[in-house]
């Protein structure tokens, strides 16, 4: 099947490309650093149709809520008490680019837990959505989910992706993407800028 060219109203949605998942701490991603030089070509072909959304952990595990207490009890390292907080921030190769406005923060799996995203892709007119980042199988899947149940075109650039599980990882890209073909579409980073010029 070919692949048809990106509409104008299309986005590319970094996700949670930060030092917290790139330096040493509990959440570290190695592999981020190989996706790293595709996430930078995607964002740099077209800066003002990308966004990066940023990954917020909790104060502590009793400010969170509900089950997210348990969730940082078990990851007490990384809380805002424990964690400097400078590895919240984009990791530099990407702070540099970023523009004003164009970071997202989110306490959530999913990007469209942060407030106002939605209302501000329905005001954008966006129906199309790129997704880079990290990890596969955890915040960019939640968001690819989110965005395939609100009706976009959901584009997952295979090469710009990765996580902490490379077996996750591949499952996602491998077997559960897959099975919603229809919705969701995987392409090179390559193929992308090739069909985002168009």
């Amino acid at each position: 099947m070919v692949t048809a060219p990106f509409s104008n109203n299309t986005l590319h949605v970094v996700i949670d490309m930060q030092r917290l998942f790139a330096e040493e701490t509990a959440w570290r991603t190695p592999a981020l650093a190989e996706i790293l030089p595709n996430v930078l070509a995607l964002c740099k072909a077209r800066p003002s149709d990308t966004v990066f959304a940023r990954f917020i952990v909790s104060q502590n595990a009793e400010s969170a809520k509900g089950r997210w207490k348990n969730y940082y009890r078990r990851w007490a390292a990384v809380t805002v008490d424990e964690l400097d907080i400078a590895m919240l921030d984009l990791v530099a190769e990407l702070a540099a680019i970023a523009g004003p406005g164009s970071i997202i923060d989110k306490e959530t799996y999913s990007v469209f837990g942060a407030p106002g995203f939605a209302e501000r892709l329905q005001a954008a007119g966006i129906d199309t959505l790129i997704f880079s980042g990290v990890e596969t199988d955890v915040c960019v899947y939640a968001s690819v989910l989110d965005a395939v149940d609100a009706g976009y075109r959901v584009i997952l650039a295979e090469d710009a992706l990765a996580s902490g599980d490379r077996t996750a990882h591949s499952v996602i890209l491998e077997i559960l993407a897959p099975r919603l073909s229809e919705q969701i579409e995987i392409l090179s980073t390559e193929a992308i800028l090739n069909l985002w010029r168009s």
